[in-house]
């Protein structure tokens, strides 16, 4: 098949956008759409482009005094009916086209078209994103290529709906345990219901009250749900364990070790297994080039509700936030779509920040 990213598709981030949403790249399956990103960087002279795995790695080499990476993932959900794109109006419709393959596309189209950045620029198009995190582009990346990290600054092209989204929650799920004596429901009083016993669980997080945290005037709001709720052995018998899934999303002022003892002690008393943790980021506004940034969008950041990528980056000391034309809201969704009017003002804006001399 002949390679869809054309030059004259990757002037127009638009039309480019509709190109990458036409290339199905479900994770684990982005083969595709990153061979097509590899052979159509390496046609442009101003770009060193390597690859690992299905992640793709574009830099400039101008000798700037700083560097700043423009990373955004390939994959996409499974397709829900949506594949391939349609146009009604102002919105491309299609897998991706806010999560995030507009955002992909802004990257995409200055790495082709800006020879002389401000900055110098790396670009990561990576794999894996949507899936278990042992998969992670940016994960593999940060253990056999930890070079291609390394910047003053870090930009996710993640759905923001063309607003900058600072830092991002840190997430923690963790089973909490009921245990009983089984016995035939005939005969109950011989036994004890650890379905029952989880109702005392369940009234804690109903009280339960979260913290609203305010940081370099990004406000992120936390929370502990049930997620998941397991028991029951018969029809017929008292049962002897249940276990319920809860996630804890907190503020980035909390470490991940901070978390898991808040958890503790919202359910002291009770068995808990921490089962997967993951830190947040704080907001990343002092760098210079995040300074400059926020200019060239000219709105107030807002706090990233959710955990993306920029905590890898943050984890390594490197300030990253969270911008791009997708709305977060429509991301996953079987009518996911993004309006062409966000595609054309973050390129403006992009490109304003990225191209000043000034």
């Amino acid at each position: 098949m002949a390679n869809p990213l054309t030059q004259d598709v990757l002037v127009d981030p638009v039309v480019l956008t509709r190109a990458l949403v036409d290339l199905q790249s479900v994770s684990r399956e982005e083969k595709e759409i990153a061979d097509c990103v590899e052979e159509v960087l390496r046609q442009s002279p101003h770009l060193s482009v390597d690859r690992l795995g299905h992640t793709v790695m574009a830099r400039t080499d101008l000798g700037r005094e700083q560097r700043v990476v423009l990373a955004g993932h390939l994959d996409t959900v499974p397709i829900n009916d949506n594949f391939p794109s349609t146009v009604q109006d102002d919105l491309i419709f299609g897998c991706g086209a806010s999560d995030m393959k507009s955002g992909v596309a802004l990257a995409l189209h200055l790495a082709a078209t800006l020879p002389d950045p401000r900055y110098d620029l790396t670009y990561l198009f990576y794999e894996a994103e949507e899936i278990d995190s042992r998969f992670n582009g940016l994960r593999l990346v940060a253990e056999a290529r930890p070079d291609w990290l390394r910047a003053d600054f870090a930009l996710l092209l993640e759905p923001t709906y063309g607003i900058v989204e600072a830092g991002c929650q840190g997430t923690l799920r963790a089973l909490v345990r009921t245990t009983g004596r089984r016995a035939h429901t005939a005969r109950a009083w011989r036994g004890v219901n650890a379905i029952h016993a989880m109702g005392a669980v369940l009234q804690r997080l109903t009280d339960y009250r979260p913290r609203t945290v305010t940081i370099d005037g990004c406000t992120y709001r936390e929370g502990l749900n049930a997620v998941r709720i397991a028991g029951g052995v018969a029809g017929n018998v008292v049962p002897d364990a249940c276990e319920i899934e809860v996630n804890l999303r907190f503020a980035p002022d909390r470490t991940e070790k901070q978390a898991l003892e808040h958890v503790h002690e919202v359910f002291d008393g009770f068995d808990v297994e921490l089962t997967d943790s993951a830190a947040g980021a704080m907001p990343g506004l002092s760098a210079a080039p995040a300074r400059e940034f926020l200019t060239a969008v000219g709105e107030q950041p807002e706090a990233k509700l959710g955990w993306t990528d920029v905590a890898r980056f943050a984890a390594l000391g490197i300030p990253a936030l969270n911008y791009g034309p997708g709305d977060p809201l429509l991301a996953h969704a079987p009518d996911e779509h993004v309006e062409i009017g966000k595609i054309r003002d973050g390129a403006a804006t992009l490109h304003r920040w990225l191209a000043a001399t000034d």
